[in-house]
């Protein structure tokens, strides 16, 4: 599969899935302990894990667990319990923001994605690119400067914990790029990397009594209502890791994968923004003024010329 195509199915489910989990949080938790639905996920994620690892030894049946060096199998798990450790920042942000500031912070990635890609995978990077990572890095700072001074504080926190949500998440990924065997296949590679994410998620849960008993708390008082947003959320996080791993294992370099999926991925969630506040105001839930319209449009543009000088050669 062309790995441009693979970033189109990734950036499409990101977005949906930031939209989705947005609505998880403001509509089921009131922004309050989100972090508290990961008690939902622990247990899909192992289970599609071992499914996925199962196929990939039927399918290719070129696999043999017991010739695989248990610490490339624990790796990946590590891997995948990376974007669990990631997920607590991501959702802390989507308490303080919207899904389209959290689209324009995340732009962030392919910086970390270029340094650790430098450290660890020995990927360089042309004049073009690192001009464009630095159009990149004015979009963030231009939602921040046009926002009002009662609420920077909060945009501040969205930032910070965008941060922490991209730097946990990007690491993780150069994890499975680094250590990505061609003898394994990928279901079988992908399969540890859920086993790790779930494990994950119940590790984090276990540790925190407060957000399992919120978790129960929302699950009662919405009568197993929001069961139906919590599985959107995890299909697309399936379509998500599935398309996003492969694409960076295809890429010329996972900075370059990295930077055009998470620079188009705001221009999709901005438009997705749009429409869904005017037909679905409770799903959409952006601020629909003229100020903010026009910020995200200049930054969305700045992304476009970003996108474009990443390509550059």
């Amino acid at each position: 599969m062309d790995w441009l195509l693979c970033i189109a199915i990734a950036v499409f489910a990101s977005a949906c899935g930031i939209f989705i989990d947005n609505y998880i949080s403001g509509q089921y938790f009131k922004c309050h302990e989100a972090n508290a639905q990961k008690s939902f996920y622990w247990f899909p994620f192992i289970l599609i894990g071992i499914i996925s690892v199962i196929i990939g030894i039927l399918a290719f049946g070129d696999v043999n667990l017991a010739e695989i060096p248990i610490w490339t199998l624990i790796l990946f798990m590590i891997s995948g319990a990376c974007t669990s450790i990631a997920g607590i920042f991501y959702y802390k942000a989507l308490e303080v923001s919207e899904s389209t500031d959290y689209g324009i912070f995340a732009q962030l990635s392919p910086v970390f994605y270029l340094i650790l890609g430098m450290i660890f995978l020995n990927q360089e990077i042309n004049t073009h690119q690192f001009i464009a990572f630095i159009i990149i890095f004015a979009a963030p700072i231009l939602i921040l400067l046009t926002t009002k001074k009662r609420s920077r504080h909060l945009r501040m926190r969205a930032v910070f914990y965008t941060i922490l949500d991209i730097l946990i998440d990007t690491s993780g990924a150069i994890m499975f790029v680094k250590f990505s065997n061609a003898d394994i296949n990928f279901a079988v590679q992908i399969g540890f990397v859920f086993i790790g994410k779930g494990i994950g998620n119940l590790i984090i849960m276990l540790a925190n009594p407060k957000w399992r008993k919120r978790y129960r708390y929302v699950v009662k008082s919405s009568n197993r209502k929001v069961y139906l947003p919590l599985f959107g959320s995890l299909l697309a996080s399936l379509f998500n890791t599935y398309a996003r791993n492969i694409a960076l294992v295809l890429a010329p370099s996972v900075a370059i994968a990295s930077a055009i999926t998470d620079s188009t991925r705001p221009i999709l969630i901005f438009f997705l923004g749009l429409l869904f506040t005017l037909l679905w105001p409770k799903f959409g839930r952006e601020k629909m003024s003229k100020k903010v319209i026009l910020v995200h449009l200049i930054a969305t543009v700045l992304v476009v010329v970003g996108i474009c000088l990443i390509q550059c050669d």
